[in-house]
């Protein structure tokens, strides 16, 4: 059975500890490229009879290296770690990604890092792995260093999505920037969220015959889908609902505001102030200006009726090899 999960920014590994089976790396998104590290090292982990570790980073690596380079997050870190949390690993680090850091060659982060503070007995990598400065320290350079240093390294290859293409977060921000997300989920693994915590809104869809719960505005490192209408599934402390979210502006109410509105199918219950992710299913139209009220309503029981339909199709798994 595995340890309990704990999340660190230093090693926070106990005392007695021989030795870890460890991966590293940003896991933005931690889509089905990243599970299959995860699942490789949580067996080895039991193989070995070791501990099962992923170090990853916050900020973003490239946040700190190139900040106009950085890309708009996949998975914020609280996110990330509730992914990470369900594979069955030991343990994860959030190492903090500073300039010093950044200026660390493959044999110092090898060294003072993954074996001095996370002492490494075997490393598991992905196909494209690359750390350390200027990304240096790819497989055959850790596997050097590996032989030089008392430790084994592990690479598992790509994972395939559509037309062969190997899964890669860059891949999944294009798709989840399209509005794509039914080709997102295949990707990841599972539907596309936003977290967050809902908050008091002005009550305007209540008066509609559609009250929502409101997440307020988006984290800027969030990336977030196009503006639009979409079908949801939301994970509450009172358990999973369907529901349609909108998500942008209000342009009928001449509100521009960035916001994230969701309507609830079949629920009730007090969601203020309680954490709640929005699992997004597939996207139902763009954001329209309408006439009057009476307007909207009627395009809401329409969006409503197609978003009820969307919550019945199972996630699509056709084109995708893993």
């Amino acid at each position: 059975m595995a340890e309990q999960f704990r999340s660190w920014s230093d090693s926070g590994l106990p005392p007695t500890t021989r030795g870890t089976v460890l991966t590293v790396g940003t896991f933005d998104g931690v889509h089905r490229g990243h599970q299959r590290v995860l699942e490789s090292i949580a067996a080895r982990g039991e193989e070995q009879e070791l501990s099962s570790v992923v170090v990853t980073f916050d900020p973003h690596p490239l946040e700190i290296v190139r900040r106009e380079a950085a890309p708009p997050l996949l998975t914020l870190p609280s996110e990330k770690l509730e992914v990470i949390a369900e594979s069955g690993i030991n343990y994860l680090a959030i190492v903090p990604f500073t300039k010093t850091l950044q200026h660390y060659d493959a044999a110092a982060f090898v060294d003072q890092i993954l074996r001095q503070r996370f002492h490494v007995k075997h490393l598991v990598i992905g196909h494209d792995h690359g750390f350390g400065r200027g990304r240096a320290g790819d497989v055959e350079v850790l596997r050097r260093l590996g032989e030089t240093r008392g430790f084994t390294v592990e690479v598992i290859a790509a994972v395939d999505g559509v037309d062969g293409v190997p899964v890669s977060s860059t891949w999944i921000r294009q798709s989840i920037a399209a509005g794509e997300l039914e080709r997102a989920a295949q990707l990841l693994g599972r539907p596309y969220s936003l977290s967050g915590r809902v908050q008091s809104g002005d009550r305007r869809g209540r008066l509609l015959g559609f009250p929502t719960i409101n997440l307020g505005p988006p984290s800027p490192r969030k990336l977030l889908p196009p503006g639009g209408v979409y079908a949801v599934r939301a994970q509450t402390h009172l358990g999973p609902f369907g529901g349609m979210m909108n998500l942008g502006a209000r342009p009928t109410f001449g509100d521009a505001a960035v916001l994230i509105e969701v309507h609830l199918f079949d629920a009730d219950g007090d969601f203020y102030d309680r954490p709640v992710r929005i699992d997004v299913l597939s996207r139902l139209r763009d954001t329209q200006k309408f006439e009057s009220a009476d307007a909207l309503v009627a395009q809401l029981r329409e969006d409503e009726k197609q978003a009820r339909r969307a919550l019945t199709q199972p996630l699509s798994s056709h084109n995708v090899r893993s």
